[in-house]
């Protein structure tokens, strides 16, 4: 049926918006749109796999990991893209290259119906955007120089 693959799709789009949204807090130009999109994207590429994997398993090669796999790499790509445009303008913004990648983890985990995975994946990058944040600030203004996230 396909009640769980939606389910998938939406738990995926609000824990990606979640993600998004401490970014739009933190002043980062990738916001709740942007994480919910990546996160509903890979969702649906996972849940695609595993349908087409059910529908096609007479046939050896079908299998969603492989597609799971190549979501991987391109979201690679967009973080690192991401990257190399804020390069320009002197100002890396790596961790919302990784969060990105992060939060097409979860929306993947979500598509393949592992709902406590991808709930506690975001709870843990929240924990780690946030609080990780305050940490680095402290040991940077005790030792270094204070930087926002």
């Amino acid at each position: 049926m396909l009640t769980e693959p939606l389910l998938g799709l939406l738990v995926a789009a609000i824990l990606g918006a979640a993600l998004g949204a401490e970014r739009s807090i933190a002043g980062k130009h990738a916001g709740m749109r942007t994480y919910a999109l990546v996160s509903l994207g890979s969702a649906l590429f996972s849940v695609v796999g595993t349908l087409v994997s059910y529908q096609y398993a007479v046939f050896s090669g079908a299998n969603p990991l492989q597609l799971a796999g190549f979501v991987i790499v391109g979201i690679g790509f967009i973080g690192a893209g991401l990257a190399a445009m804020r390069a320009g303008e002197n100002h890396v913004e790596l961790t919302t290259a990784t969060g990105i990648w992060v939060t097409a983890g979860v929306g993947m985990a979500s598509g393949f119906g592992l709902y406590q995975l991808a709930a506690a994946a975001t709870v843990l990058a929240l924990l780690i955007f946030t609080l990780f944040l305050r940490l680095e600030n402290r040991l940077r203004s005790r030792f270094g120089t204070n930087v926002e996230g």
